[in-house]
């Protein structure tokens, strides 16, 4: 492959709540489910990007992620499934899908998230990693990211093989599509079909008027246990029949079977074998048990919000609340992240630093679990609680998010700033930033900075010095190594911008900066 394989769509949040019926309500004659775990899951397009990933591929996701606890949840989803977000801003909220399922068996499907919300502006980035990507899905949900004209343009130009996998409520394929793969009902919604024919030649007939209408190469409807049926610009359609007869939950067959196509044609097949393998892959995943076998170990729940003082500054919904405000007056979001453990002068310079390049100040902050991993099994020192308090006491911190990974990769997906900071002592020999987050930054058109760090002050230093004398003063040593490497204090104070005009990112004030501007 010369490229990714590009998933461009709708990406909803799918929550599984397994649970057992033993009663019926008194008030109502309906079953009670007592619940007794949940999972939850990329949808939509977040599920084909992570059927192919799964499969090994470099996947780059295009998607519109809402300011919200569900936006953040996926993003933690994708990035710990190996999937590269190049997230869109959405206006509204996180579709959310809640199949509640006793035996196996969905007893109902809870639908929240209301209408469809607007998807922001794809980023250059976002534009150019489709122009080189060896295939393209288009998973459409009908929620208007294959919509949006800029992704439309770069799809209609992009030499790569385009796979579209259609929704009723979505917009017409872009000319030239190389395989388009609805199921049988969408094909009947999408063409008229004069009915009493049989199966097969209701499908075809559909297909062959949809190919046309839409000017795509081939389309395969996908005609569930029975694999699906094929039609080109031949008069003949091809029927592939499924391997055998697989009975059980089909939630995400269409999806396996779309991500499986795209694969085989950035590979380089044709589209008769890339529709054999999907049919193929799609009948073995049934079979197996579907998408609770299928994928990857979900990560960990999101931390929760910190509570008691300072709590209404702390967790992702503080952090949404901050963020989507600033957006909607125009204004820059900037972000920092550590450990922050035993908060010290430099950490406080280094915040107020990056406070005066923007509107808001984000601090993604490390969890007990992450900071263990990432320092050993002593550390922290401070409880994640007490760390996130601390900060969001400070003037010049707007909002404090707790996470889970090793890296902020995921957070910074959901939150999409403007501005990533992070100390001086990062810069590289050459003068440019060594940071591994600015490449996720360039995504959308982010901006990764460095600052100068107030040197001599070292959470490693003082922890020792603490533990050798039981006290803990000023010390020389390293600079900071845990978190943000701290900065010179800020002129006029934490919070202050002058003029008192809206910050906009001044990479010429902070240190080296990447070549992607400020969105």
């Amino acid at each position: 492959m010369r490229g990714p394989v590009v998933v461009v769509g709708d990406t909803l949040l799918d929550r599984d709540v397994e649970g057992v019926v033993n009663r019926l309500c008194p008030d109502s004659p309906v079953p009670v489910l007592d619940e007794t775990a949940h999972v939850d899951r990329p949808g939509g397009a977040g599920l084909a990007a992570v059927f192919a990933a799964a499969q090994g591929a470099d996947v780059v996701l295009v998607t519109a992620l809402a300011d919200d606890a569900g936006g953040a949840r996926l993003a933690s989803l994708l990035t710990d499934a190996g999937v590269q977000v190049y997230p869109l801003g959405l206006r509204g909220g996180t579709p959310e899908k809640v199949r509640l399922r006793a035996r196996g068996r969905v007893l109902l499907r809870h639908d929240r998230g209301g209408a469809a919300g607007t998807p922001g502006e794809p980023s250059e980035a976002a534009l150019r990693v489709i122009a080189r990507a060896s295939a393209v899905l288009v998973s459409d949900y009908g929620r208007g990211v294959a919509r949006q004209p800029a992704l439309r343009a770069a799809l209609a130009a992009t030499r790569a093989p385009v796979v579209w996998d259609p929704h009723p409520r979505g917009p017409a394929a872009v000319a030239g599509v190389h395989l388009l793969t609805p199921n049988e009902s969408e094909v009947r919604e999408l063409v008229t079909v004069t009915p009493g024919a049989t199966r097969l030649a209701t499908a075809a007939r559909g297909a062959q008027g949809l190919r046309q209408r839409w000017r795509a190469g081939a389309v395969a409807v996908t005609l569930g246990g029975d694999g699906a049926l094929l039609c080109h610009a031949g008069a003949t359609p091809m029927v592939v029949s499924a391997p055998a007869v697989a009975e059980g939950d089909t939630c995400g067959a269409g999806d396996r079977f779309a991500a499986t196509a795209s694969l085989a044609l950035a590979r380089g097949a044709l589209v008769s074998e890339a529709v054999q393998e999907a049919v193929a892959e799609a009948s073995a995943y049934v079979a197996g048990g579907g998408v609770a076998t299928a994928l990857p170990r979900a990560v960990r729940p999101l931390p929760p919000a910190v509570s008691g003082p300072g709590g209404e500054r702390v967790g992702v919904a503080a952090a949404a609340g901050v963020v989507s405000t600033v957006r909607a007056s125009g204004g820059t979001v900037v972000a920092t992240g550590g450990c922050f453990d035993l908060l010290h002068a430099g950490h406080v310079a280094t915040l107020q630093a990056a406070r005066q390049l923007g509107d808001c100040l984000v601090v993604c902050l490390n969890s007990d679990a992450s900071v263990t991993g990432l320092k050993g099994p002593d550390r922290p020192v401070i409880p994640q609680g007490d760390r996130a308090r601390l900060l969001a006491a400070l003037s010049c911190v707007d909002a404090v998010m707790i996470f889970d990974e090793a890296t902020p990769h995921a957070a910074l997906s959901w939150l999409r700033p403007d501005v990533w900071v992070k100390g001086g002592d990062y810069a590289g020999d050459g003068g440019e930033p060594a940071l591994p987050e600015a490449e996720v930054l360039r995504r959308w058109g982010g901006n990764a900075v460095v600052v100068p760090y107030l040197d001599g002050r070292s959470t490693t230093g003082l922890i020792a010095a603490a533990r050798s004398t039981g006290t803990a003063g000023p010390l020389d040593g390293p600079p900071l190594t845990d978190t943000v490497p701290p900065a010179g204090p800020a002129p006029g104070g934490a919070s202050a911008r002058p003029g008192g005009e809206p910050g906009r990112a001044r990479a010429g004030l902070a240190g080296p900066t990447t070549t992607e501007g400020t969105r």
